[in-house]
This record gives C-alpha cells, structure tokens and sequence, in this order.
C-alpha cells in the first residue's frame, strides 16, 4: 500500500491526533478514512437531507417564445 507524507501546521496536528484518540483509532487509520470519505465517488454525506423537499412554490416553466427561423446550411 503507497504511503503519503502530509505537512500540516502544528494546531491542525493535534486537532487530527485527538479526534483519532477520540474514536479510537491511530492517527493513520483516521486520515486515511478522511481521505477516503472526500474521493469516493458518491453523493456528499447530507446531500439529499439538504437539496430534496426544500423548494417552495410551484414549478412554471415560463414560455419559450418563439422559435427563430435560421438559414440552411
């Protein structure tokens, strides 16, 4: 499996390190499910709860005029 080095400042390291302490899992294993999450080709987590049934009003589609008349080719 390739490895990556990763150069963040120092405040950001120990936000990572402790939010890894906090689920339990090593530093590695917590970056490497970060990564995942951010490259896998699916809908973002909350997509749907934050897009679907939020419109309000009706849907009109407004008229489309009239169609130009162009020169063949």
């Amino acid at each position: 499996m390739p490895q990556l080095n990763l150069y963040v400042p120092e405040r950001v390291a120990c936000l990572l390190r402790d939010r890894a302490r906090r689920q339990g899992v090593s530093l590695s294993k917590y970056l490497a499910r970060l990564v995942l999450g951010e490259t896998r080709d699916a809908w973002p987590r909350g997509y749907f709860d934050n897009s679907v049934g939020f419109w309000q009003g009706e849907l009109e589609r407004p008229s489309q005029g009239v169609l130009e008349k162009r020169e063949n080719l």
